[in-house]
């Protein structure tokens, strides 16, 4: 009987450590995908009106740009 206590103590803690392990790594994800998302903020942001207009885009549009480069089209 204590076998079988152990047993079900130790999938808990597995299940457990599975959920810390996705959890650690879509925070690692979401940090990584920031970081993206910052950096192309930052240089697009650097970028004349003129260079913005030979790229296609406009002032309005650098925080959509910079959220499809970070996650994609929405």
């Amino acid at each position: 009987m204590a076998v079988l206590v152990l047993n079900q103590g130790t999938a808990r803690n597995e299940a457990g450590n599975g959920r810390i392990a996705k959890f650690v790594a879509d925070a690692r994800d979401y940090m990584a995908r920031r970081s993206v998302y910052r950096q192309t903020l930052r240089e697009l942001n650097d970028l004349t009106d003129r260079d913005l207009a030979d790229l296609g885009m406009c002032r309005s549009n650098i925080r959509s740009v910079a959220y499809e480069a970070a996650w994609g089209a929405k």
